[in-house]
């Protein structure tokens, strides 16, 4: 069941915000984005961001999964203070610690189902035979192993979803962040997706948040929060 408005603060965090703070400046115009963000996302969470276009949730992903920085605010993740990591040690840590999913996702047209699954563990210590194990499991659990050596244009709008999905899960990520992962999907596709994500939080415990529009997929989570003009809603 999910529930609406600003969190408390459960137990396990595995991701702590304390007024974060994020701009944009357009010409001489400062656009503030985020103000005073103070969140917590417990380990094993389903966590939805709902809000109106231009509310922050995106920019807060990104944030929260190491894609873009805050102006001010404390962010840790599994207890690592990220903001204090220079651009190396972030995208270091992004690699190994984040799975994303996006909405038109992000799949190499030249590539096999399996080979863009491999893409995040190309330069990992990994061994090829090593590779293929992770590769082979993550496409099992998305239910394409039937399909690992189709281009992305053979494949529907769901399936290229799935094989987004077992790439975000070949590292086993501390936290997968989708944005908006149903959006290019008809409702069937999107129903399956989200069963798909509600299944990896359930069963094999991972730490899912996800940016929405869609109530029906919010409805999935464990949590909804919900953003207006770059502040978190309260109750």
């Amino acid at each position: 069941m999910s529930e609406t408005g600003q969190p408390g603060a459960p137990d396990h965090l595995l991701v702590e915000i304390t007024g974060l703070c994020k701009s944009y400046t357009r010409g001489e115009e400062v656009i503030p984005v985020l103000e005073d963000i103070t969140l917590g996302v417990a380990e094993g969470e389903f966590l939805a961001l709902m809000g109106p276009s231009g509310s922050g949730k995106t920019t807060l992903l990104n944030i929260l999964a190491g894609l873009d920085r805050a102006d001010r605010g404390a962010l840790s993740v599994g207890g690592l203070d990220i903001t204090e990591l220079g651009e190396v040690d972030l995208a270091a840590w992004r690699a190994r610690h984040v799975g994303f999913v996006f909405q038109f996702y992000n799949l190499i047209p030249v590539l096999t189902a399996y080979e863009n699954v491999e893409l995040p563990l190309i330069l990992t210590p990994l061994s090829r035979a090593e590779r293929r194990r992770h590769v082979d499991l993550a496409l099992s659990l998305v239910g394409l192993t039937h399909r690992r050596d189709h281009t992305p244009s053979q494949l529907s709008g769901g399936q290229q979803q799935r094989v987004a999905i077992a790439r975000a899960l070949v590292t086993d990520p501390t936290l997968i962040a989708a944005d908006e992962p149903t959006g290019d999907l008809d409702k069937v596709s999107a129903e399956e997706i989200m069963e798909l994500l509600a299944r990896l939080n359930a069963e094999f415990g991972k730490t899912i948040i996800m940016v929405t529009h869609d109530p029906r997929a919010a409805a999935r989570a464990r949590r909804v929060i919900h953003l207006d003009k770059g502040a978190l809603l309260a109750n």
